[in-house]
C-alpha cells in the first residue's frame, strides 16, 4: 500500500496534520515526500498546478489536493473507520463547520501574526466570537464526532498546536479554561489520542517557524 499513497507535505503545515491524522486513523501506509515550499518540487507543481500547495494525496498515479477534499477522499476510498457520521444531517453538520472554520475562524486567528499593538486586541475579539460557536457545538460532546474522533476533530486539530505558539508569540491568551471549558477539554483530549499524539511537530520548532513567518508578515504590513 506504501507504494501506492504517496503524500506531499510540510512538516509544520496543519493541513498535512489532517490528512497524517486521516490515513494513520484508517491503518493506510504511505510515503511521506517534505516539500520546501519557497522551492516547489517538479512533483508538487504537476500534482497541483491549480494552487501549488500542499498537502498533495498521491493514490494509484492519481493526485488530490485540499486537505478537506483529501479528507472526504480518504474516507470514501479506505471504508473502515469512518470519519464522517452516518446520518446525512450530520454529516452536513459536520461539513458546514469545517467550512466554517476555513473561512472564518483559521483566518481570524492567523490574522494576529500581521498585527501589533491594539490591532492584536481588536482583532483577537472576533477570534473568540469565532471559538464561541465551537465551545456551542461541543455541548453534550467528547468529540465534535462524537464519542470518537472524527473529520471535524480533524479539520480543528491545528487549535491543539498552534493556538498555544501564536499566544505565546502574541502575548494574547486565546483559549482558557474559564472562558472555553469544553473547548479546552476536547483540546486536551485530542492531544492525548495515541494516533494524534505521534504525530505532533516540537513545540519549540515551531515557534522558530511562526516568529519567522510572523516578522515576515509584519514586513508585508508595513510595506502597504
Amino acid at each position: 500500500m506504501a507504494e501506492e499513497v504517496k503524500l506531499l507535505k510540510s512538516w509544520y503545515s496543519p493541513f498535512y496534520l489532517r490528512v497524517d491524522w486521516a490515513l494513520k486513523m484508517k491503518g493506510v501506509e504511505y510515503d511521506s515526500i517534505e516539500e520546501d515550499l519557497y522551492n516547489k518540487s517538479p512533483l508538487l507543481l504537476q500534482s497541483n498546478p491549480v494552487y501549488k500547495k500542499i498537502p498533495v494525496l498521491i493514490h494509484k498515479g492519481k493526485s488530490i489536493s485540499e486537505s478537506l477534499v483529501i479528507l472526504e477522499y480518504v474516507d470514501e476510498t479506505w471504508k473502515q473507520n469512518p470519519l464522517l457520521p452516518e446520518d446525512p444531517y450530520e454529516r452536513a453538520r459536520a461539513r458546514f463547520w469545517a467550512k466554517f472554520n476555513e473561512d472564518r475562524l483559521l483566518p481570524s486567528i492567523k490574522s494576529l501574526l500581521g498585527k501589533q499593538g491594539k490591532e492584536v486586541e481588536e482583532a483577537s475579539v472576533e477570534a473568540g466570537e469565532n471559538l464561541k460557536f465551537l465551545e456551542e457545538e461541543l455541548k453534550g460532546k467528547k468529540f465534535f464526532g462524537g464519542e470518537k474522533i472524527g473529520l471535524l476533530d480533524l479539520a480543528l486539530g491545528w487549535l491543539v498546536n498552534l493556538i498555544p505558539v501564536l499566544e505565546e508569540i502574541i502575548g494574547v491568551k486565546l483559549i482558557d479554561k474559564q472562558k472555553f471549558p469544553l473547548l479546552s477539554a476536547w483540546m486536551e483530549e485530542f492531544a492525548e489520542a495515541p494516533i494524534i499524539k505521534e504525530s505532533w511537530p516540537p513545540h519549540d520548532k515551531l515557534l522558530t517557524k511562526f516568529r519567522a513567518i510572523r516578522e515576515l508578515s509584519l514586513a508585508a504590513a508595513q510595506h502597504k
